[in-house]
């Protein structure tokens, strides 16, 4: 496996070569900025990049949309030093296949980089779960009141008659409510409605 490694910083360069070093099948070459990276990446055809965010003059966002201009089957790992699940969306957004932060456990650094490689992807399971409670508030967050009262009834264990009586309002309004709530949502049964109340309430 061949990686290429774009950071200014050599002794973050020097750290992951280090990390690399006890592994006999992966060659690792490095670049400095965006220009000698893609020029690197052109020259060497990596099978996997490891590009860091804060790259002089350009940034890493951009150095892997320039990549995955050229070649869409490029398999990128965004690398930083910041560990905000909204900076892991954003790489995976321009294309990049994982997301790494600096302060991420080093002994996972040679596994992360073989999932990319084997097409699959890789985010740390904490950010991965921050990642998916972000989304879901950005979603409870285009609820109405009522839609949010429900929810929470749901989340408390409450049938839709049981709701219905609550608030006042017909069982078939209930489950139309529960129906919208569904698609905003992303739930495909009532069981998954249920579970996604029960993530978004829970203390």
């Amino acid at each position: 496996m061949r990686v290429l490694i774009v950071d200014d910083h050599p002794v973050v360069v020097s750290g992951c070569k280090a990390l690399l070093a006890a592994e006999p099948d992966i060659e690792v070459f490095d670049a400095h900025d965006a220009e000698s990276g893609l020029a690197a990446y052109g020259a060497k055809a990596p099978d996997v990049a490891v590009i860091d965010i804060n790259l002089p003059g350009v940034s890493g966002f951009e150095l892997a949309a320039r990549v995955l201009a050229r070649d869409p089957a490029a398999r990128i790992v965004i690398f930083s030093m910041n560990d905000d699940p909204a900076f892991a969306a954003r790489a995976i957004s321009v294309g990049a296949k994982g997301y790494i932060a600096k302060n991420d456990d080093p002994a996972l650094f040679a596994s992360a980089l073989r999932q990319v490689f084997e097409g699959g992807t890789w985010l740390p399971a904490a950010m991965a779960r921050k990642m998916a409670f972000a989304r879901f508030d950005a979603k409870l967050a285009q609820l109405s009141q009522r839609e949010l009262e429900i929810v929470r009834l749901l989340a408390a264990g409450e049938t839709m008659g049981a709701i219905a009586v609550k608030l006042g309002v017909s069982y078939k309004t209930i489950a139309n409510n529960c129906t919208v709530l569904k698609s905003k949502l992303g739930a495909r049964t009532s069981m998954d409605l249920m579970r996604a109340a029960l993530e978004a309430l829970k203390p």
